[in-house]
């Protein structure tokens, strides 16, 4: 299932007055479903812990993204990807975007997992990494070695997500199911 497009995300963003970037959204609501939470309809209220905001339109860019996030992380084939500018778009606002997915994360996923005490010791160095990336700025200008390394952070960020999902939620349907 594929992501809705970028620009579609962010122009129900700010039709629903959310305040956050496509990106940010993103993470934060891949961060609320590797934690643990539900993929409910509402998911900006929950997500956002702002329980005033509006339900997303079924079928909608957020509802889209949602379904999409959901399937992506639950694929078995790594099939997962990050709601990120494309390559055209310039070095800063690419690494800007990142950051922002990061930050989203780590806020989502916060809200979900809670203190997560039995995250694996990869999975808690992974949560640092993420928000060492969360705390960047982006850079103004660079050359192609720099497009390489945020290619290569994309690529970890990507796994690191898919490593947390499967330590917590992924984890926690496992144990429901045995039991």
């Amino acid at each position: 299932m594929e992501l809705p497009l970028l620009s579609d995300v962010d122009a129900e963003s700010r039709t629903l007055s959310l305040g956050a970037s496509a990106s940010e959204l993103h993470g934060a609501l891949c961060g609320w479903l590797a934690g643990g939470g539900a993929s409910v309809r509402d998911w900006p209220a929950r997500v956002l812990a702002d329980p005033a905001i509006a339900t997303p339109a079924e079928n909608g860019a957020l509802d889209r993204l949602r379904g999409a996030s959901a399937s992506q992380l639950g694929d078995r084939s790594f099939g997962f990807d990050l709601l990120l500018p494309d390559s055209e778009a310039p070095l800063s606002e690419r690494s800007g975007a990142l950051f922002d997915w990061c930050r989203g994360f780590l806020a989502g996923f916060g809200l979900a997992a809670g203190e997560a005490s039995s995250l694996s010791e990869e999975s808690r160095e992974a949560l640092g990494d993420l928000a060492r990336l969360a705390a960047a700025s982006p850079q103004d200008d660079g050359d192609e070695d720099d497009e390489e390394a945020l290619t290569e952070i994309e690529e970890f960020v990507r796994i690191v997500a898919l490593l947390l999902h499967g330590d917590v939620a992924m984890a926690a349907q496992h144990r429901h199911r045995l039991n």
